[in-house]
């Protein structure tokens, strides 16, 4: 998820602007202009891809025959496998080049895909979902800046707000059509673990062919500096105004861990709603209006986004609980609908007060550090409701799980509004 504010150029990097020909023969690329939409396509198919699995989990637990907890661990390799590649290769593309690292985070999700297809018990699972979470960290900072910058050859006048108006479309968008996708193969087709992941490494193939083919936009060093894993650093007097953002960033990620690990066994178990299209829906709609509503309400101050955003999340986590305690399913869609609006609004917050707490040259460094938090939200509270679930009742749980999610945002939101 990315918010819509521009952070093209990260530490190192070097936009590459001559675009006329040279007198060495080169490899066939196409124009900025092409490739800035070649490289949001597969942005959108990766980022769709990594939550096809959503509305899926519900067959392998019949066939399998496994607990709900164990989806939670199934859905946490994923983020693990983000937060190891955001700390570790998520910043090398300043220094092998946007284009290579965007191909090689397609690679990663391809063989994701063959996995999903050969080795479908827990052990592959959690395997193809650990490197689809490589893939995506891999990817997600390179194909932002990519876009970024290809944009800015591509129309050098027109200033940032188109591209990062698309990286927050086709990421978000992404995530949120992967379980729809997933919900309606499910509903209409035969084989449900099996057909998904076929048509999407055929589309992830065609992807890794058509980036092949887009121009690069950093200049690669004739002398490499030494590997090192992302570095995270922030000046003291502003570690306040990030701890703020931080916990902010941790908490909204956790509601999207819940809605892309265990919404569908919600439906089933208590809300008694067995259709598949209905389980790749609801989350479908919690992304989309994560999305939308940073797009609808870019235009308004900082301090109204930051109050509209309490405001949706805490009706929103209210209703979540009211949801699963009534079983009414109208309730927990809405409910889901509004916090995901809130958390959208309040994460581009936080994206935005952690930028501005360090000079340009540090701000990389600064955002891997948000991201990194955020996607530890997406990974520690569900394996923590999978704990709980081998304990107590999946209603309980879930009451406590956004109690505590409304108890983290709601101081964060308020010290980061006191700042804004």
């Amino acid at each position: 998820m990315t918010s819509t504010l521009d952070f093209s150029a990260p530490t190192g990097s070097t936009p590459r602007l001559e675009t006329g020909p040279t007198s060495t023969r080169r490899p066939f690329r196409l124009r900025h202009g092409a490739g800035f939409w070649v490289i949001a396509a597969a942005f959108l198919a990766v980022m769709a891809f990594s939550t096809i699995p959503t509305p899926l989990y519900a067959f392998y637990q019949a066939r399998d025959g496994f607990p709900t907890w164990v989806v939670t661990v199934i859905f946490a390799a994923y983020a693990v496998g983000v937060i190891a590649s955001l700390f570790l290769i998520g910043h090398l593309s300043d220094i092998a080049g946007r284009r290579r690292m965007v191909l090689i985070a397609v690679l990663i999700e391809i063989v994701s895909a063959a996995l999903f297809l050969v080795w479908n018990d827990v052990a592959g699972l959690i395997v193809a979902r650990t490197l689809s979470g490589i893939g995506v960290g891999a990817l997600t900072a390179s194909a932002t800046a990519h876009l970024s910058e290809l944009r800015a050859v591509a129309r050098p006048d027109e200033g940032p707000a188109t591209a990062g108006t698309v990286s927050t479309v086709v990421n978000t968008g992404g995530l949120a059509l992967g379980p729809l996708i997933g919900g309606a193969f499910a509903q209409f087709l035969p084989e449900p673990l099996l057909l998904p992941y076929a048509v999407f490494l055929v589309v992830l193939a065609v992807a890794a062919v058509a980036v092949a083919l887009v121009p690069e936009t950093v200049e690669r060093a004739e002398e490499r500096p030494a590997y090192r894993p992302q570095r995270i650093s922030l000046p003291a007097e502003a570690r306040g105004a990030f701890s703020a953002a931080a916990v902010a960033a941790f908490a909204g990620f956790a509601v999207f861990g819940l809605f892309t690990s265990l919404a569908p066994s919600v439906l089933v178990v208590t809300l008694h709603q067995t259709s598949h299209l209905l389980a790749g829906f609801v989350p479908f709609a919690v992304f989309a209006a994560s999305a939308i509503s940073q797009i609808v309400f870019a235009r308004i101050s900082s301090r109204a986004q930051l109050i509209l955003a309490l405001v949706l999340m805490l009706v929103g986590l209210a209703g979540l609980a009211a949801g699963v305690l009534t079983a009414s399913f109208a309730v927990f869609l809405v409910s889901g609908v509004l916090a995901g609006a809130g958390v959208g609004l309040q994460f581009r917050s936080a994206i935005a007060a952690a930028a501005s707490l360090a000079a340009p040259e540090r701000r990389g460094e600064v955002l891997a550090a948000i991201f990194l938090i955020a996607y530890i939200g997406l990974a520690v509270p569900v394996l923590l409701v999978g704990v709980a679930l081998i304990f107590w009742p999946l209603v309980p749980v879930l009451v406590v799980f956004v109690a505590a999610v409304a108890a983290l945002s709601v101081p964060a939101g308020l010290r980061m509004l006191r700042r804004a």
